[in-house]
């Protein structure tokens, strides 16, 4: 039940956010290990880039990866909200012994909950990178992989490969999603506590706190995120040789290496805006949907229930 109410509820964030993650992994892959003026521009900002992408690729374009974008959603999210919410909602394990919210308990069932779906949605999250990616020569950043649709690339991946390849890039999502988890849910969490207790309007717990407490969520995570964001996109998105190694970056800490010799910090913060334009809708309406599913779960499904 929870894996399914977290699942649920990003999966219907993701039909509306999809759009601007196409920009944003653009974006993180622009001008790639070249400095400032030594490359071709093809997006000069959010609204150019939905120009340019939609002129050359038609609206289509724009829900590249969408697919896959589902299929990881269910598989990361199912098992971060879910398993969350079963160790801090269920067990209590982030509540302090005067029954307060700890945020450093929080923080690190945030953290454990996002590392364990990093693994889980990994497969879909590198199709999702690949084909959001793939786009006409004129207007292509970062490797293209010319694939035909997920089943096509999970085939590709499965027999270039193998089964290890599938999770190719999870060393960099794992402390993206750490980092990401940790603050989002535990800003979530404190902010619906503190806006409660305070009694800023006269519902305890409602759609205004919950919309509140996810946009605080979204603005700390996108700012907290995007370095970890950028590097976990280059690293899936790489190709690889005959023997499975990267061509462009051997390991976590080489790409980070390598981009601050030439992109330096500015390079970590590629993707800024589409990616606080996206993660914050997707906070908010993810954090809502499951809000209000898990009410709805209460009202019908709990032993007190009367339905």
């Amino acid at each position: 039940m929870e894996f399914g109410l977290g699942a649920l509820a990003a999966v219907g964030a993701t039909f509306f956010t999809n759009p601007i993650e196409v920009l944003k992994t653009r974006f993180q892959l622009q001008g790639e290990l070249q400095q400032r003026g030594q490359y071709g521009v093809h997006y000069r900002n959010i609204l150019h880039a939905g120009y340019v992408i939609v002129k050359t690729e038609g609206l289509h374009g724009l829900q590249k990866g969408l697919v896959p974008s589902l299929g990881h959603q269910i598989l990361m999210n199912g098992v971060r909200l879910g398993g969350f919410n079963y160790l801090a909602e269920e067990k209590k394990l982030n509540l302090r012994s005067n029954g307060e919210i700890s945020f450093l308990r929080t923080a690190a069932i945030g953290a454990v909950t996002g590392v364990v779906s990093a693994y889980t949605g990994s497969p879909f999250y590198l199709v999702k990178v690949r084909m959001q990616a793939q786009t006409t020569e004129a207007i292509a950043v970062g490797t293209q992989h010319k694939v035909g649709g997920t089943a096509d690339a999970l085939r590709q991946i499965w027999r270039n490969e193998g089964i290890t390849g599938l999770w190719r890039g999870s060393n960099g999502s794992a402390p993206r999603l750490a980092v990401a988890s940790a603050f989002q849910l535990s800003t979530f969490s404190l902010s619906k506590e503190y806006i409660a207790k305070n009694k800023y309007y006269p519902i305890e717990y409602g759609l205004l706190n919950s919309f509140l407490a996810s946009f605080l969520g979204g603005l700390v995570i996108a700012v907290t995120m995007n370095p970890f964001d950028v590097i976990s996109t280059r690293l899936y998105n790489q190709g690889v040789d005959a023997h499975g190694r990267g061509l462009i970056y051997s390991s976590y800490f080489d790409c980070v290496s390598k981009m601050w010799k030439t992109e330096r910090f500015s390079g970590y913060y590629k993707g800024i805006v589409p990616g606080f334009l996206r993660i914050g809708p997707h906070t908010m309406l993810s954090l809502i949907f499951w809000d209000k599913l898990k009410d709805l779960r209460r009202k019908y499904f709990s032993k007190d229930s009367q339905y």
